[in-house]
């Protein structure tokens, strides 16, 4: 089970950092022990195996505290965008029959009517610091993290839960239609963290800027993959992401390893950051995807790190990641686009053309991914 991947670390090295914000940083040993508190809170308030339990958070250091307190209550989580428009939220909670999110209560207003105009109650766990508890108003309750105090540090009974279980539910921006929630497995979700610390070598030594948003995709590397190699994760402030000097800053004073975002960000550094008067002997990675990133600029980003692998990580949500392509030194930016590469180890890949036949080498057609990392299905 992914929960397992954090208790495996903790039990490894207890001591060791797993995530870094700001001046906040947090070991194995005492996220496992928190993460612990807080499920008991959840089962508390009635979260057992199979519910769905919303984080609608910013990057903060509450976030991976929420994601494997669910997990250890047996439940499943599903990230929410605090900037989404009341719509999304309310077709998110409704049709994941949700009645808890571990959010703040900036988003007060927001749930109330949410909870409104479903007639439901909603429970909140409100991680803004200094919160108190309150009564029921307008349909939501809010209750303080620092309620999770009040528990023991010791594992609930370990639920009945299978690998085939639920462990998270990714929603698309719903750019293309109607948005579809992406049904994750604990097996799912294992299989890219074992495949994503096996791609790029990843171990207890690798620091990961982590970039993403928990409602992106991406945001996957950090939250699964460093906790089964024991790393750690240094998030990212949202204010952080509007400067890309202080960005650099903070990659260097982290002494980074790895890097990963969408190339945007990858650009932003490179234009604005002051990349070329920073120390990053440490960075040895930069991953990037979500969209294209011109050859020309990446021949610039080698040149001005020109220790440091640059790769382009390919897959839908629906898969987590099912192609890596690393760009070679010798890239002259002329080139008209950057590969993604070939299938990632233990995935297969098939081109076919509109009748499912198999096409030749040249000819244009449809990409196949068989995968252990696949989804479930839509939700």
């Amino acid at each position: 089970m992914l929960q397992n991947n954090l208790t495996g670390s903790a039990d490894r090295d207890p001591d060791r950092k797993a995530y870094r914000y700001l001046e906040h940083a947090i070991t194995y040993q005492q996220l496992d022990r928190e993460g612990n508190r807080l499920s008991r809170l959840l089962a508390e308030l009635g979260v057992s195996r199979g519910d769905k339990v919303g984080i609608m958070l910013d990057r903060r250091m509450e976030t991976p505290l929420a994601i494997y307190a669910i997990l250890k209550a047996g439940a499943a989580f599903v990230p929410m965008d605090p900037a989404m428009p009341i719509a999304r939220v309310r077709g998110i909670i409704q049709s994941c029959d949700m009645s808890l999110l571990i959010s703040t209560r900036s988003q007060r207003e927001k749930l109330q009517s949410v909870a409104l105009d479903l007639n439901t109650d909603l429970v909140v766990i409100d991680c803004e610091t200094g919160a108190q508890s309150q009564p029921p108003d307008k349909g939501c309750r809010f209750i303080p993290l620092s309620a999770a105090e009040s528990f023991g540090h010791s594992a609930l009974p370990v639920p009945r839960i299978s690998s085939s279980d639920t462990a998270y539910i990714m929603f698309t921006s719903g750019s293309t239609g109607i948005p579809k929630g992406i049904v994750h497995t604990h097996d799912s979700g294992n299989a890219y963290a074992r495949l994503s610390v096996r791609q790029y070598g990843i171990t207890a030594d690798d620091v990961l800027g982590a970039h993403s948003p928990l409602h992106f995709d991406m945001s996957t590397l950090g939250y699964l993959s460093i906790p089964l190699a024991g790393g750690c994760a240094v998030i990212i402030p949202d204010a952080y992401t509007k400067f890309p000097a202080s960005m650099s800053q903070l990659m260097q004073d982290e002494r980074m390893t790895i890097w990963y975002s969408v190339p945007f960000a990858i650009i932003q550094l490179m234009s604005r950051g002051g990349l070329e008067s920073r120390n990053l002997e440490a960075l040895r990675w930069i991953l990037y995807g979500g969209e294209p990133f011109a050859p020309r600029q990446v021949r610039e980003l080698l040149d001005l790190l020109p220790a440091v692998k640059v790769s382009n990580v390919y897959g839908p949500a629906e898969v987590n990641q099912c192609t890596h392509f690393t760009v070679p030194s010798d890239i002259t930016g002329t080139e008209e686009s950057i590969p993604i590469g070939h299938a990632c180890t233990g995935n297969s890949a098939l081109i076919v053309d509109d009748h499912d036949a198999r096409i030749e080498t040249g000819e244009i057609g449809e990409l196949l991914i068989a995968s252990p990392t696949m989804m479930q299905g839509y939700y």
